[in-house]
């Protein structure tokens, strides 16, 4: 678990975010009917080239691209491809940066085209349950909390939390302590001052059973219903949560 204790570990955790939410905010844009989710791939992976920083996520216990791009009913690690996307397809980024010692981590979730008023509302719920839980991440407040406040947001709105997969601390390495469950289970660690956690919620459509598809990547709501993602990289401070990317 990393706790930032120095201004400079402050200013590199905010360069490597501004640099994440900058690509990740450019990559939204390029999604639209007709460009397979390879370009996309191919894309940020010039931009990573051209700005000097590294994909956190290409290579990492094996997974062989730098963004994760997730359709319809996958949840997330989708892996880009020869897949055309197509008017109405719901669509999430997962995006994560490697610069001077830091990583970040973040996601959105876009809409191709024209979508349904169901896809709509499944992309802002998920996007408002994100900020429900970045109010939570203060002094004195525990991981718990984060969580408990996601799940009442979006089950007060007919959806459902996906529980298999959670958030986690981030900084040094992609993946530290504590983890960040969007759901209720327990208060968990209590939040101090220069922690720095990537909250992530899953929200799907229908139920909130996954599966794993046969590449043992790519994780699937189980009832086939379709699933949104969006992800903040943040510091606790001691008053306002600041966000990272």
């Amino acid at each position: 678990m990393i706790v930032i204790k120095s201004q400079e570990e402050l200013e590199l955790m905010r360069e490597c975010g501004g640099i994440l939410a900058g690509m990740l905010s450019a990559l939204a844009l390029e999604v639209k009917p007709g460009i397979r989710t390879v370009q996309l791939n191919d894309t940020v992976e010039r931009w990573m080239e051209e700005s000097g920083v590294v994909a956190s996520f290409k290579g990492y216990n094996g997974f062989p691209a730098s963004v994760c791009v997730s359709v319809n009913d996958e949840v997330v690690h989708g892996i880009p491809g020869e897949r055309e996307l197509k008017d109405g397809d719901l669509v999430s980024l997962d995006l994560g940066v490697y610069h001077r010692g830091f990583h970040s981590d973040a996601a959105v979730t876009v809409a191709v085209g024209e979508v349904s008023e169901e896809v709509r509302r499944l992309i802002e719920v998920t996007r408002e349950s994100l900020r429900e839980g970045i109010r939570q991440a203060r002094p004195g407040n525990h991981v718990g909390d984060i969580g408990a406040a996601i799940q009442q947001y979006v089950e007060g709105r007919g959806f459902s939390v996906v529980r298999e997969y959670t958030g986690h601390g981030v900084g040094r390495h992609l993946h530290e302590d504590p983890q960040v469950p969007n759901f209720a289970c327990g208060r968990g660690m209590t939040l101090r001052p220069g922690m720095t956690l990537a909250i992530e919620p899953m929200i799907a459509a229908g139920g909130w059973k996954t599966r794993v598809g046969p590449d043992k990547w790519v994780v699937h709501t189980d009832d086939g219903s379709l699933a949104a993602h969006f992800e903040h990289t943040i510091a606790v401070t001691d008053g306002e949560p600041e966000v990272f990317a």
